[in-house]
């Protein structure tokens, strides 16, 4: 049972650490939509690159540590926990909005950007919800 609580912390460490940069980099979208200064685009190109690069890796080892935590408690608890076909069906969203953000990375780098702030603040509230159903499911098992 031990391992099974060392899993679930780093699940969860890692988790935190991929959702401060999921949340903040939309924001340093909407920002860079805004800015008409060249120094600015060049500031946010900068920040925005490293940021998502900087937390690419904490999605990952969530995942790993995520995966480890499943096949830890087995098959039978897999089949039998609905809450968690769920939640992994909401994880798989919010890995392709973090590729997404790679799309929308590459837009600004190009200067092929045509989505305005207001999108952006819109798109900066998705992982927000999901991230609260997500919790709901693993905390209530509801189903």
């Amino acid at each position: 049972m031990t391992l099974i609580l060392v899993y679930k912390a780093l699940h969860l460490f890692f988790m935190v650490a991929w959702f401060a940069g999921i949340f903040y980099l939309p924001r340093l979208f909407v920002y860079h939509a805004e800015t008409q200064s060249t120094d600015c685009d060049k500031t946010f190109k900068v920040m925005e690159r490293r940021l998502l690069f900087f937390v690419t890796p904490f999605a990952l080892l969530t995942l790993v540590f995520g995966l480890l935590l499943i096949g830890s408690y087995g098959s039978a608890w897999f089949a039998a926990s609905r809450w968690l076909h769920y939640k992994l069906l909401l994880v798989i969203l919010l890995y392709l909005y973090h590729g997404y953000c790679f799309k929308l990375l590459a837009d600004f780098k190009h200067n092929r950007n045509k989505r305005s702030s207001r999108f952006y603040r819109i798109f900066n509230e998705a992982p927000v919800l999901i991230l609260l159903v997500i919790i709901l499911l693993a905390v209530l098992k509801p189903i």
